[in-house]
């Protein structure tokens, strides 16, 4: 997907999103450095199926402990 910076102001970045060109703000910091205004972006969304998967069983331990059931 392809994003273009559409403005900077106050430390947050305006990026309009796709062909459908959907806005999104970020924090200026999150952008590579040397990114201004017109730069358009390639951006690359990926799903961490481990980090998923290890967020997971904690929040199911989590869980666990507050409703009494015991560790599997």
């Amino acid at each position: 997907m392809r994003a273009v910076i559409d403005r900077i102001t106050e430390g947050r970045a305006l990026l309009l999103c796709g062909d459908e060109e959907i806005p999104v703000e970020l924090p200026r910091e999150l952008l590579p450095p040397g990114a201004a205004e017109g730069d358009i972006l390639a951006v690359s969304l990926q799903i961490d199926h481990q980090a998923t998967a290890e967020q997971r069983k904690k929040i199911e331990r989590l869980l666990g402990r507050l409703t009494g059931e015991p560790e599997q």
